[in-house]
């Protein structure tokens, strides 16, 4: 499957160099930044083009590696040319293919969306870890099998995603991975309050999380949750709830730890949580 690439940011440089070192073809990119396309080509033993009808032409596969804002004007730009029995892929967790491909199927072409469940922070390293990573795929049912083989070649594991899952399935990465950082920059500037520097806190909360982070991988979060909301220790949390300093700070204590009870009962069913919930209720629902 001969591949071209539009965009050359972080994900367009991680995947070209992904395949293209386990085999598969990438013909080349092509950018609006012609200078961001030529250095993807370099990275990637590729091809640069300046010419948008050549790469459509030269390739069977279209990944559109751009911004999410984006992808369907640029689907609009590809579909002037011919693209009939080309495969047209995006790489948004939020966008299906029928969001970010208006009337595909009135052009002959087949639209996916092949969506790598990481988080690429560096367009020059990112791709020596994709191949632990899940793609998650959307699109035309029969040609599928297609894409799960070529990545199930590569080493990779996918999954399907219906369409009306695709933005559940968004906000599900988002909170293990986006929400986790304002979790963690959060718990930072509290530390400041008490003393630390900022770069004391953030050294200070290494080993907490990291500790906390192999135990839910390796057991579970269930399994590795600890803490008050765990113990049941009402008063502990009601002097945390009194400690916070803002109403936004205490409301997302507040409904984190709701969750953590119910998480808590699942693994300590002998536990009565009824005294955490009520200390956890919004005010008005006291």
């Amino acid at each position: 499957m001969k591949t071209g690439i539009i965009g050359a940011g972080k994900v367009g440089f991680t995947l070209g160099k992904f395949f293209s070192q386990r085999g598969i073809k990438i013909t080349g990119y092509y950018s609006r930044n012609p200078e961001s396309a030529r250095q993807a080509a370099a990275f990637t033993d590729s091809s640069f083009y300046d010419n948008l009808e050549k790469l459509i032409e030269d390739s069977d596969a279209i990944f559109i590696t751009v911004p999410d804002r984006a992808i369907t004007e640029v689907y609009r730009q590809i579909s002037r040319y011919e693209i009939n029995d080309k495969y047209i892929c995006h790489c948004s967790g939020a966008m299906s293919s029928g969001d970010a491909f208006p009337g595909i199927e009135k052009t002959g072409a087949h639209g996916f969306s092949i969506h790598p469940l990481f988080p690429i922070s560096s367009k020059y390293e990112a791709y020596r870890e994709l191949s632990d990573a899940f793609f998650c795929l959307e699109g035309e049912a029969e040609y599928l099998p297609e894409f799960e083989d070529m990545l199930g070649k590569l080493g990779c594991r996918t999954q399907r995603i219906e369409a009306k899952s695709k933005i559940l399935y968004h906000a599900a990465c988002a909170m293990a991975s986006n929400l986790v950082c304002g979790l963690v920059q959060q718990s930072q500037d509290l530390l400041t309050v008490c003393g630390f520097s900022p770069e004391q806190a953030a050294e200070a909360l290494k080993p907490l999380i990291s500790s906390n982070v192999k135990h839910i991988l390796e057991d579970g979060a269930i399994a590795a949750l600890t803490g008050p909301a765990e113990r049941c220790d009402v008063q502990t949390v009601k002097k945390h709830l009194d400690s916070l300093p803002s109403a936004d700070t205490r409301e997302l204590y507040r409904l984190l730890s709701m969750r953590l009870a119910k998480m808590a009962e699942t693994k300590n069913p002998q536990r009565d949580y009824e005294p955490l919930r009520e200390v956890l209720l919004p005010t008005e629902g006291r």
